[in-house]
C-alpha cells in the first residue's frame, strides 16, 4: 500500500461523515447472506456438464471457483456483494473489497483484476458517496495488487457494493477447505465478534474502542495471512465470514473423515464482544447459522448459550482459518503477529468424524 492510500485509510477511521449509510438497508454485510440452510435447498440437485477444466465449483462449498487453463495456470473466480456494514462510504468500500479478495487468499490464488457491483439509490444519496465507496474499494485492490477493471451499477432503493474478483494459481497449490490432515494444528488470523459488535452499534450500545477495533480488523486484507502460508505446508484452508467460526468449522470437517477440537480459550474476541452478546445484541444471521451447522459440535454442554452465539456469529471480512503441522504452526503465528496479524492455533484436527468437539 502506497504512503498516500495509508493515510486515506488512517484517516477515514477518525473522521466522522455525515452519511449514514446502514440508514438504507436492513441487514449489513455478511449477515445478509441468505441463511445456509435455504442456500443448500437452492444448489441441491442443481447440475451442470463435467467439464474436467473446471477444479472447483459450487458443489463443495468452496470459496471461489477455478478453471484450469494451461498445466501450470488456473484463473480463480468469486463474487462477493452485501448492504453497508459502517457508515462511512470509504471505508464500507474497502470492507467489501477486502472480504471479496479473501476468497481468493483462501484458495492460495494471487489477486488479478476486480469488477464492480454496485445497488445505489441515486435520488436519496449524492454520487459523491459512491465515488467514496469506489474509492475505499481500490485502496484494497490496489493493495493486493489487483486492479479495479470495470463493473455494473443500478438505481436501487438500498445500498449494496461488492467485487468479483479474479486470481491466479498454480493448478498443484490449490488450497482447500475440506482437506485438513489428521494431527494438525488449526489457525484462526483475526479475532471473530464483528457481527455482534456491529448489531450493537446499529443499536447505538457499541463502545467506540469495540467499533474501531472490528473496523480495523475488517479493514485488513489477508494478504500478510496468505503470504506467510505459502512459505508453511497448508494442508486446508478457508475464510471466517457469513457462516460464522462454526460453520465454517463445520464445512472444513463436513466431507471428511476427521473432526476438529477447539480450545474456546484459545479463541480470540473483538472488543466487548461477548459482552454485547450477552446484553441480547445477537445478530439474525446467528440462528440461521445455528439451525444448520450447530449439530456439528459433539459436545454443547461445554458451551454457555452466548458462547455458541458468538460462535455462529456471521464475520465480515474474517481471517483464515488453516491447518497444517503442530511444528510449523507455531511457526507460522510467531511470524504473523511479529508483522501485526493477530493469528492464534484455536484447536488441532483429531479421528472423531465430522464433529467439533471444545475442550
Amino acid at each position: 500500500m502506497s504512503n498516500e492510500e495509508s493515510n486515506q485509510v488512517e484517516q477515514s477511521q477518525v473522521v466522522q461523515t455525515q452519511v449514514e449509510l446502514t440508514k438504507y438497508t436492513t441487514f449489513s454485510g455478511c449477515g445478509a447472506k441468505i441463511g445456509p440452510g435455504l442456500l443448500d435447498k437452492a444448489l441441491c440437485g442443481l447440475t451442470q456438464p463435467e467439464n474436467e477444466k473446471v477444479l472447483s465449483d459450487f458443489s463443495h462449498s468452496e470459496d471461489a471457483g477455478i478453471v484450469q487453463l494451461t498445466d501450470d495456470l488456473a484463473v480463480v473466480q468469486t463474487l462477493d456483494f452485501f448492504p453497508p456494514i459502517v457508515d462511512d462510504p470509504y471505508q464500507f468500500g474497502r470492507i467489501a473489497a477486502a472480504n471479496a479478495l479473501s476468497d481468493l487468499y483462501a484458495m492460495g490464488a494471487t489477486p488479478v483484476s476486480a469488477l464492480s457491483i454496485v445497488c445505489f439509490p441515486t435520488e436519496k444519496l449524492e454520487m459523491d458517496s459512491l465515488r467514496s465507496m469506489l474509492e475505499g474499494g481500490m485502496s484494497a485492490i490496489h493493495e493486493a495488487g489487483a486492479s479495479l477493471i470495470g463493473g455494473h451499477s443500478i438505481r436501487d432503493e438500498g445500498v449494496k457494493l461488492g467485487f468479483s474478483v479474479t486470481g491466479t494459481i498454480h493448478p498443484q497449490r490449490i488450497l482447500r477447505n475440506n482437506t485438513p490432515k489428521m494431527g494438525d494444528a488449526l489457525v484462526l488470523t483475526k479475532p471473530i465478534g464483528t457481527g455482534t459488535i456491529n448489531r450493537a452499534f446499529r443499536a447505538g450500545e457499541a463502545s467506540e474502542d469495540a467499533v474501531a477495533a472490528s473496523l480495523a480488523s475488517m479493514m485488513k486484507l489477508n494478504k500478510i495471512a496468505a503470504e506467510v502460508a505459502e512459505k508453511h505446508q497448508i494442508s486446508a484452508c478457508t475464510d471466517v465470514t457469513g457462516f460464522g467460526l462454526g460453520g465454517h468449522c463445520a464445512e472444513m470437517v463436513a466431507e471428511t473423515s476427521c473432526g476438529l477440537v477447539l480450545r474456546k480459550d484459545s479463541i480470540k474476541l473483538l472488543p466487548n464482544a461477548m459482552e454485547y452478546i450477552s446484553q441480547g445484541f445477537v445478530p439474525g444471521g446467528t440462528k440461521n447459522n445455528r439451525d444448520f451447522r450447530e449439530q456439528f459440535i459433539y459436545n454443547k454442554e461445554a458451551l454457555s448459550e452466548d458462547e455458541l452465539n458468538l460462535l455462529f456469529d456471521p464475520q465480515t471480512s474474517g481471517g483464515l482459518l488453516l491447518t497444517l503441522r503442530p511444528r510449523h504452526a507455531k511457526k507460522y503465528v510467531e511470524d504473523l503477529q511479529e508483522l501485526g496479524v493477530d493469528a492464534c492455533i484455536i484447536g488441532e484436527v483429531t479421528d472423531r468424524f465430522g464433529t467439533i468437539t471444545f475442550e
